[in-house]
């Protein structure tokens, strides 16, 4: 049941016209008060052929009127108008029911509050079988106002209690996280202009796709402009930006002027203040030889800098460790959501679509009313930026791995939310994994089929069957019986030809990902190994002459009485940084 309090309107008369008319998009049936302030003496002309729509308002008004006569200052804000609509699969609810209902709303929003004789004036107006109209006029009988601040998450509560008693579809509790809903002016006008999405949906998207490619706020005002949105600035007097609203194309008042909405009612996170929380976060100086040593694509940096996500979350299970800051695990699902929305701009053809709506649905899920200590999450919200800067596609293996990669860190902020009872973000994370299964079946299919069209002999595919069962037993079985076993054989028959180790490839993807939750375990397997064993197998010669060089070095230092240099060029948390 969903009770969605209206701005407040200063024409009583003219909301009853509605009420009581034939409607304008649904048909009005049988228009008639169910329950009001006090039934006796109160006109409804639904039921009394003698009674006006004037003489009704007029009744409801009174106090209004008789407070605006004692006071020089007029009331113009005071139509509280709250429609109360009950779910498609919902049961018939009856009058006396509806009635009951409209009560508990106007207790609990305010407007009358229980065993208040002087509260405001009310009443509930039924023309359909699935909803009512509660209209009240907001001056009490003793001429004061009523108490309203947090009607809506007062009156929210009510209808989650409403839903349990009557039987109804529950909804979820809300957070004041969510966006704003639009009008019924603003839901009906795509349809006259054949759009798909009201102007603040269209804007969302629009703003949300241009985060990636901006460094600071201005650089996003500017890039919006330059796809043709409108934007309007608000600057102080020194010229600095304070806020901004934005415009859709074509989107006009009846005078023919453009119509603007404020950052903040496009979407709680797209006010000016959290946005440069966003884009104006500072990262560290890169090693200049660090990506000489290493050199890879946005795609493969990408899914390594999912990693972040992995231990920022980390309290999900005892299969995590490392930070339990929930300011730090928030900053990286945000940024996780600015990944998804990079990687469908520049993915390939057949994976755009669903990725678009992975991107779209989870959205939902990156904001809640914890805090983001969005520093803690540069390296992710880096690996989105280069992305959206790159010019070169990703090659099959790649984009499979950044998918299943992607896969398991919304599977992890899932998860998270739901531990903090985040109902509604949890949900939006499980509806983004539909669109990113999807996507990354489309992707992995012609990458399986290549490695299966090449797998190894039988007496292969035992010795690594073997291996399998040996590194994981708990899932060998499942893995061995995944449709796409020989082509893990195959990736891992070139692995070791590379001069990797088998055995240990598997053990270290098992670690970096729990398979319990893998629909097929062994595609898993193969777009964390294929990530991995593309870089060089280790050199156990190499590296006991890095660790004899260390302690040779150690010792000396230690018998002059300095301090111990650094063991590597490598920073400590990229070493000991754990993997999905």
């Amino acid at each position: 049941m969903i009770a969605a309090i209206k701005p407040a309107g200063a024409n009583t008369r003219g909301l009853l016209a509605y009420l009581y008319g034939p409607g304008r998009h649904d048909e009005h049936l049988d228009p008639h008060i169910v329950t009001g302030f006090a039934m006796l003496g109160m006109p409804d002309p639904g039921r009394n052929p003698d009674a006006t729509l004037t003489q009704l308002a007029h009744h409801l008004d009174e106090p209004v009127h008789l407070r605006n006569s004692e006071f020089g200052k007029k009331i113009t804000d005071h139509v509280w108008h709250c429609p109360v609509r009950a779910a498609p699969e919902d049961r018939h609810l009856s009058d006396t029911e509806w009635a009951d209902i409209a009560q508990r709303i106007v207790e609990a929003a305010g407007i009358a509050p229980p065993g208040d004789d002087l509260g405001c004036r009310w009443i509930a107006v039924r023309h359909a079988d699935d909803h009512i109209h509660i209209l009240a006029t907001t001056v009490r009988e003793d001429g004061r106002r009523p108490k309203l601040h947090g009607s809506g998450i007062r009156v929210g509560d009510a209808c989650r209690q409403i839903e349990t008693d009557y039987g109804l579809r529950q909804l979820k509790k809300g957070d004041r996280t969510a966006g704003k809903r639009p009008t019924q002016a603003e839901m009906h006008k795509p349809q006259r202009l054949g759009w798909d999405q009201t102007s603040g949906e269209w804007l969302q998207d629009r703003i949300r796709a241009a985060i990636p490619h901006a460094g600071n706020a201005e650089e996003l005002l500017a890039y919006l402009e330059a796809d043709g949105i409108a934007i309007k600035p608000r600057r102080a007097p020194s010229g600095d930006l304070l806020g901004y609203a934005a415009g859709r194309p074509g989107d006009l008042n009846k005078d023919g002027k453009q119509i603007f909405h404020a950052g903040g009612t496009i979407a709680p996170d797209l006010t000016l203040p959290k946005l440069r929380a966003r884009l104006e976060t500072t990262a560290p100086e890169e090693h200049p030889t660090a990506r000489r040593e290493h050199p890879t694509t946005p795609w493969h940096q990408a899914t390594d800098a999912l990693d972040t996500l992995h231990q920022a979350t980390d309290a999900l299970d005892t299969l995590h460790q490392g930070m339990t800051d929930d300011t730090h695990a928030q900053a990286h699902i945000t940024a996780l959501g600015e990944l998804i929305e990079s990687t469908a701009q520049k993915a390939p053809d057949h994976s755009r679509a669903e990725l678009r709506a992975a991107a779209k649905t989870f959205a939902r899920a990156q904001r809640s009313q914890i805090r983001a200590e969005h520093q803690a999450a540069r390296t992710l919200r880096r690996a989105a930026r280069d992305i959206a800067h790159t010019t070169t596609g990703p090659d099959g293996s790649a984009f499979a791995a950044l998918l299943a990669a992607l896969i398991w860190a919304t599977i992890i902020a899932a998860r998270w939310h739901e531990t903090k009872n985040h109902a509604h973000q949890a949900e939006a994370a499980r509806q983004t994994l539909h669109h990113l299964h999807t996507a990354a079946d489309h992707a992995l299919a012609p990458v399986i089929d290549n490695l299966t069209a090449r797998h190894p002999s039988q007496q292969a595919s035992r010795t690594l069957a073997h291996d399998v069962r040996a590194a994981v037993p708990d899932h060998a079985d499942r893995i061995l019986t995944d449709p796409a076993w020989p082509a893990l054989a195959t990736v891992l028959a070139d692995a070791e030809a590379s001069g990797h180790k088998p055995h240990q490839l598997l053990k270290e993807a098992a670690a970096q990902r729990e398979l319990t939750s893998a629909r097929q375990p062994a595609r898993v397997l193969i777009t964390r190994i294929q990530h991995t064993s593309r870089n060089p197998a280790p050199n156990p010669r190499a590296e006991a002459a890095r660790r004899t060089t260390t302690m040779r070095l150690s010792a000396t230092a230690l018998s002059a009485g300095v301090a111990e240099p650094a063991r590597s060029a490598v920073p400590a948390e990229q070493k000991h940084r754990p993997r999905l």
